[in-house]
């Protein structure tokens, strides 16, 4: 089946802390209520330094800051607007914010984060009260026996952990026909601009949230433009990082290959913070071990304060993204503003088509999501509620009437019907990907021009919310990055008729610092960005 190239990628809330379950909202219907998005919010906007110099000043404490999130996440995602973006909050997150304020009375304050509130997407195991289930009622009773090591380490640097986000159910690997932002547990995410629009995936939830200033930063994931083309279309930074830069263990895989947790903020500085937060070596990830140099970052948000634009070499990308031309005139006025701030712009560059890997990135994601998944159940002991792919499949058909009511299941299928990662069919698949993304495409391109990064649209602007047809995806540019397992980031670069859209800087591998330096010179010089207004629809 030839597949359109992101859609096989692609509660209650609680009074006190008290976390109950996430009742699936209606998928298309928009609030009518009037919603004023100015409605008394003190922290609309904040940044992760002005919150820090706020409670150091003692403007504010954690617990202070932590209800103010809960209030608002009460205010915008379950009234109002209900964007349904979190699809639980932590019982323990004003307990864990008391701890912080504590530790600060103290003289201890770990860094950045430390009493920041964070949400995290339904992927990353938690070993708390919350669930982990990737949006699926399959594992919505069963807990994880340990934190992933991103959580670990989010706790670690003083993170309030505020709760989990909605996502495209398993990630948008589960069928051609997905709604990006849909799960059976948690319902249809909205877009915060427009909310019969929607958020893309698989990162829905936490895009969302971070637009709405539901919380000060989010975590998502991604295998192919999941963290990228939410952050995109809901008008934030989005960080994927060179794959082994931040661990995989204890999240829900899709691909080895591909997988990796990524930050999403308002802002670049803020994005670069949680990216601090998160990077670490994991010898239960053998990607985060093989080839990672020793003389990487210890803080990504040192020094972005820097005038890096001016004689940067920028390799400007356009052909094959099935972009529409409405697009050209925002991404030339990006662009303008990249040779005003100094930047030497090459163009054009010219890679290899996005097609001749397009298959065979199916391939190793079928092949690695069964190995990959099936390892992981194990991983949640005897009392996970399914322990197989096989055993999650036939789940699904049992439960068809709250699971498969919108699309199906062919990619879970394709999975199942897979062998085992020695299969040549497999090698040969992820040899094509690697050599036509990396030594034929990104790193060439880097080498021919002696380029500092590569630029290009991330995706078009938000799609209809459309429970028959499923996506109707934009185009994008997700895939250089995504296949090669190289970094990229995302910053708002405009709008098209009132929806946010981004700009990628690509690069290759281990590249972040420079990547992140860019792009804050960038927002800098183009201050894009735009609060969303809560639209019930646009004004066309």
């Amino acid at each position: 089946m030839k597949l359109e190239r992101r859609k096989f990628l692609q509660k209650t809330l609680v009074a006190g802390a008290a976390m109950a379950a996430v009742k699936p909202i209606d998928l298309v219907a928009a609030s009518a209520a009037a919603f004023s998005p100015a409605e008394e919010f003190p922290w609309a906007e904040a940044t992760i330094d002005q919150l820090q110099h706020a409670m150091a000043a003692g403007q504010v404490t954690a617990v202070e800051l932590t209800q103010a999130y809960l209030d608002r996440i009460a205010t915008i995602d379950r009234s109002g607007p209900k964007l349904n973006s979190v699809i639980e909050l932590n019982p323990d997150a004003l307990e864990i914010a008391r701890q912080a304020d504590q530790e600060r009375a103290q003289g201890k304050v770990r860094g950045a984060l430390h009493g920041i509130p964070v949400l995290v997407k339904d992927n990353l195991d938690s070993a708390d009260k919350m669930r982990t289930s990737a949006g699926s009622l399959a594992l919505a009773k069963g807990r994880p026996l340990q934190d992933s090591t991103v959580v670990a380490h989010l706790r670690k640097a003083g993170a309030v952990m505020l709760g989990k986000t909605n996502l495209s159910e398993w990630a948008n690997f589960r069928s051609s026909h997905s709604i990006s932002g849909w799960s059976g547990r948690g319902g249809q995410t909205r877009n915060p601009y427009a909310l019969d629009r929607n958020t893309s995936g698989s990162s829905s939830g936490t895009g969302a949230a971070v637009s709405a200033n539901l919380c000060v930063v989010g975590i998502g994931t991604e295998t192919d433009g999941s963290v990228v083309s939410p952050s995109s279309v809901c008008g934030i930074v989005g960080i994927k990082p060179t794959v082994g830069l931040v661990s995989r263990t204890g999240i829900i895989p899709i691909s080895a290959s591909q997988d990796t947790a990524g930050p999403m903020a308002r802002t670049v500085r803020d994005a670069a913070h949680l990216l601090t937060a998160m990077a670490s070596v994991d010898d239960r990830d053998v990607a985060t071990t093989t080839n990672r140099p020793t003389d990487l970052p210890i803080d990504y948000a040192a020094g972005l304060d820097r005038s890096v634009l001016k004689g940067a070499r920028l390799g400007v990308l356009r052909g094959g993204f099935n972009l529409h031309p409405q697009l050209d005139p925002v991404f030339d006025a990006a662009l303008a503003t990249l040779r005003q701030a100094g930047a030497e712009l090459i163009e054009p560059v010219i890679l290899p088509s996005m097609n001749d890997f397009g298959e065979a990135e199916l391939e190793v994601m079928l092949y690695e999501f069964k190995a990959g998944l099936n390892a992981y159940l194990a991983s949640r002991g005897p009392d996970a509620p399914v322990k197989t792919l096989e055993e999650l499949i036939a789940y699904n058909i049992a439960h068809a009437d709250t699971e498969m009511k919108f699309f199906q299941q062919e990619l879970l299928e394709q999975a199942q019907s897979k062998g085992p990662l020695s299969d040549p069919a497999y090698l040969d698949a992820r040899a094509t990907c690697r050599r036509i993304s990396q030594a034929e495409g990104i790193d060439a391109a880097v080498a021919e021009h002696k380029l500092d990064a590569l630029v290009m649209i991330t995706n078009g602007p938000a799609w209809m919310i459309d429970p028959v047809n499923g996506d109707c995806y934009t185009g994008g540019s997700s895939s250089w990055a995504a296949v090669s397992g190289y970094p990229s980031v995302t910053v708002p670069m405009g709008q098209v008729r009132g929806l946010p859209v981004g700009i990628s800087f690509t690069g290759t591998a281990w590249t972040e610092a420079s990547l992140l330096a860019i792009a804050a010179d960038f927002e800098r010089h183009c201050l894009a960005r735009r609060p969303p207004q809560f639209l019930p629809t646009l004004p066309l």
